[in-house]
């Protein structure tokens, strides 16, 4: 790192913290510090719902995994997150805008106290906070890897610095500051991605081959689509996860849709997400691809740090600050957005259980509150990921604890949107996830050396498959009449109105 590079990322720091004290103007209480008063643009949601999927992580333990696998990682990642955001674009995530004008909720768990009970919501929204622990704290770890390869400061250091200053505009200004930093730091993660795509190009071109050729000269099965443990298999149980946690199941990007002014605005969001899923990661990773190439024979514990050793051997003074400033920019919005949510959780649906001094006599949350949960889990996530190497490593964090857990936790809200599942209640929320949390917990314990497929996908299909059984199975009992209405509301954002017409209609007869 040169005086440049350094200059480019203090300048980057300060420009966040510059948006997050210009976000503070637009906060006037816990609504808009959590919704943004539900009117954030579709063009906004849409980029700060892709830009929240990549963090450091991308950068250290995906870069590695494309180095020593190779394509495969488009295949399971990328394009399993653009299919599920297209997907879920139509089947469940407008749901999550017409469900907050319906029951006027600031936070994911909200309305499960309505859709199940409190016990079920509770249990879901614990579960959700201890996985968002485990979550943030690998993407904080990643940060702390990556400043290490690019100038040598210990993990530690970088740990602290990255969460001081998502601490900082984060606890500021919140949604608001979270997205409009999104749409800043995707701008400079294109600009970063693309001097690095482009300079890789031209050292390829030196020992004779380009991006289109370099395959046949990278290990066997680089290529192809399925390598080493990331098999079909895999690729089919971890599509259940991504569909799951992309469309809501992850409370950060449910957070998104919830703050959207309509449906339809929701809808817009998450296509343009996939649109950018499905082409971007092709030119992000292409480097990483190439890196055998170029950086050969890594040893094992050096490949996370390929990606950073590239930016430094081959980038000009300068441009290697925009690329660490890019990666640094990719984690802070994950675990600011990750601080943003769980707060919203715990201050809404948590702490005023244990105390009423948490919400105002209106339902509101007081600011003060928010800010101050806000501020406390992103020193809890801090701390864990000073204590990384407990948890299997940033890895181990985020594919393994989260992939495995995330399933079981999401599947009765993100489900519990759907018409076809409205016949489950507070037993059959409970039950899947005791069977998914039961699976997973016997893979870690009992199987020796257990596939990544059977860690991730095993919870996941048998919390789904009890599920949906139990939708079958329950269907000869009655739906309660507010849960058929909320199923009603969440069908059509013109629900009222043409409500009204179907009442003037009848009257007129």
């Amino acid at each position: 790192m040169q005086w440049l590079d350094w200059l480019a990322l203090v300048a980057f720091f300060l420009v966040m913290i510059g948006i997050g004290l210009n976000a503070y103007r637009k906060i006037k209480g816990s609504n808009d510090f959590y919704v943004a008063g539900g009117g954030l643009p579709w063009w906004l949601a849409g980029v700060s719902h892709h830009v929240s999927g990549y963090s450091g992580v991308v950068f250290t333990g995906y870069a590695a995994i494309a180095y020593s696998t190779g394509f495969n990682l488009y295949i399971w990642w990328a394009l399993n997150v653009a299919l599920a955001c297209f997907v879920g674009a139509w089947l469940v995530v407008p749901r999550w805008a017409r469900l907050r004008k319906a029951l006027n909720i600031q936070s994911p768990t909200e309305y499960l106290r309505l859709r199940y009970d409190t016990k079920t919501q509770q249990v879901i929204a614990w579960l959700g906070v201890l996985l968002k622990l485990l979550d943030t704290a690998g993407k904080y770890a990643a940060i702390g890897v990556l400043l290490y390869g690019f100038a040598g400061v210990p993990i530690h250091y970088g740990i602290l610095i990255a969460g001081f200053i998502a601490m900082l505009y984060v606890t500021v200004g919140g949604l608001w500051a979270d997205t409009m930093n999104d749409f800043f730091q995707f701008l400079v993660q294109v600009a970063a991605g693309l001097a690095m795509f482009f300079i890789i190009q031209q050292q390829l071109g030196e020992v004779g081959t380009n991006y289109i050729s370099m395959w046949d000269r990278l290990p066997a099965g680089h290529g192809n689509w399925f390598n080493s443990e990331y098999s079909p298999l895999f690729f089919i149980s971890f599509s259940v996860v991504i569909f799951l946690s992309y469309t809501g199941g992850t409370w950060n990007l449910a957070s998104r849709f919830i703050a959207s002014p309509t449906g339809r605005h929701a809808r817009k969001a998450m296509v343009l997400s996939s649109v950018l899923y499905l082409i971007w990661p092709l030119l992000l990773f292409a480097p990483m691809w190439a890196a055998p190439i170029l950086l050969p024979d890594l040893a094992v514990a050096d490949q996370t740090q390929v990606y950073s050793m590239m930016t430094v051997q081959y980038l000009p003074a300068g441009a290697v600050g925009v690329v660490l400033a890019s990666m640094f920019a990719a984690t802070l919005s994950m675990v600011a957005s990750d601080a943003n949510a769980i707060s919203s959780v715990l201050s809404r649906d948590i702490l005023p259980l244990i105390s009423k001094k948490f919400k105002n006599e209106n339902g509101e949350t007081p600011l003060k509150v928010a800010r101050t949960v806000t501020f406390t889990f992103t020193l809890a996530t801090i701390l864990i990921a000073l204590n990384k190497d407990y948890f299997g490593g940033i890895i181990g964090l985020i594919i393994v604890w989260f992939g495995g857990l995330i399933g079981p936790a999401s599947i009765p809200m993100v489900l519990g949107l759907l018409p076809f599942y409205k016949h489950c209640g507070p037993k059959s929320a409970l039950g899947s996830m005791a069977i998914g949390l039961s699976v997973f917990v016997f893979t870690r314990l009992f199987v020796e050396d257990p596939s990544m497929a059977l860690s991730v996908g095993g919870p996941v299909i048998c919390s789904l498959t009890f599920f949906s059984l139990a939708a079958l199975y329950n269907r000869k009992f009655k739906v309660k009449p507010e849960i058929e209405e909320l199923m009603v509301k969440l069908s059509r954002d013109d629900i009222e109105v043409e409500a009204k017409v179907k009442l003037d209609l009848a009257e007129s007869k």
